[in-house]
């Protein structure tokens, strides 16, 4: 499994604006082969941002890789600088993967 992450910093004010962006776009992602989930996550408030993290999960990291690389990825990230997109970031989003070591689930114990 591999979780790939951006963190956002949104400003104070912009917050509802970005989530309204992420709720309305078509992500293209559903139908890619290896997705597996997406969330969108709020976080602690700072004094001048909001954070926020993007966090999708993908069967294997060259899934996610494959996805970064296809026409749906170009067409869901289309629009993320444009004028039509009026959230206040501080500084861009911060990309960070990770490839499981170890996944449980209810009822399994760590081998």
């Amino acid at each position: 499994m591999f979780i790939a992450t951006n963190r956002f910093k949104v400003k104070h004010g912009s917050e509802a604006e970005f989530e309204r962006v992420w709720r309305e776009r078509d992500t293209y992602i559903a139908a890619v082969p290896g997705f597996v989930a997406f969330d969108l996550c709020r976080g602690a408030e700072k004094d001048e941002y909001t954070l926020y993290i993007s966090h999708t999960v993908w069967a294997t990291k060259a899934d996610f890789e494959a996805w970064t690389k296809s026409e749906a990825f170009r067409l869901a990230h289309r629009d993320a600088g444009s004028s039509s997109n009026r959230v206040n970031y501080i500084g861009g989003p911060e990309f960070e993967g990770f490839e499981s070591v170890l996944s449980l689930t209810p009822g399994e114990k760590a081998a």
